[in-house]
């Protein structure tokens, strides 16, 4: 009788198997399945964080509410704090294995990249708090809109980070690569646009110049090429993909 009821469930088992069959794996992404990509994208996360809390911190700069300012300043500077720590560990942390889908050295190369975006974000509001900087009410809405467009920049350039896992399970090919060509298509788009925006206030700026301090003058123009600096480097994350889809 044991040996009947054994014989049975393993019948059983068998005709589970053959109704319900484990589906296909992807034998390239379960040879790499240790690949640091979630670390990658966690730091990007941070990164587009630390980058949108730009917002929030013009509009108080505008309302001269310097009290909004300094507590914005220091959220940047504590989420740019943990992006730092990010960095370094995944650079301690990063396997040697030759096993890896991508190159040791291009995700090396992508951290360091992100990370140069949340120092331009810091960079930005240290200045402006440090001088405890006025931008003239005829071009606050410009810059709003520029800084709005570089920020989208990273946001893009977030989301191409974030389909990097998606592409090694395809193994490098097919459709995925197809969609991150393109988001990266619209990333450049992004960062040129921003470049748009760039133009049109130096415009603005420099219309009224003669009637502002200079030195101010010399700062907002410092300020802008700052912000523009965050969609450009957004858009090197988004090459050094590139990059990685092309070896």
């Amino acid at each position: 009788m044991i040996i009947l009821a054994i014989a049975s469930r393993a019948i059983h088992r068998q005709n589970q198997q053959e109704n319900h069959p484990m589906p296909p794996t992807n034998t390239f992404s379960k040879l790499f399945s240790h690949a640091p990509i979630r670390p990658l994208q966690q730091h990007m996360e941070k990164v587009q964080e630390c980058t949108e809390e730009l917002n929030p911190f013009f509009r108080a700069v505008y309302a001269n509410d310097w009290e909004a300012v300094e507590k914005t300043y220091d959220q940047i500077c504590e989420i740019e704090g943990l992006a730092d720590d990010d960095k370094k560990h995944m650079r301690l942390s990063l396997p040697k294995s030759l096993f890896m889908p991508i190159n040791r050295n291009d995700l090396l190369e992508m951290i360091s990249k992100q990370d140069k975006v949340a120092n331009c974000a810091k960079d930005i509001a240290g200045i402006v708090l440090g001088r405890k900087m006025r931008f003239p009410e005829g071009i606050q809405e410009a810059l709003s809109q520029y800084v709005d467009a570089s920020i989208k920049a990273v946001v893009e350039a977030s989301t191409v980070v974030h389909e990097l896992d998606e592409l090694i399970e395809t193994g490098f090919g097919g459709r995925e690569v197809e969609w991150i060509e393109k988001l990266i298509v619209r990333l450049d788009e992004l960062e040129t646009q921003s470049d748009k925006h760039q133009i049109a206030i130096r415009s603005q700026l420099h219309a009224i110049e003669n009637g502002l301090p200079p030195v101010d003058v010399m700062f907002m123009y410092k300020i802008f090429e700052l912000i523009g600096n965050l969609a450009d480097r957004a858009q090197k994350v988004g090459d050094q993909i590139h990059t990685i889809v092309a070896r």
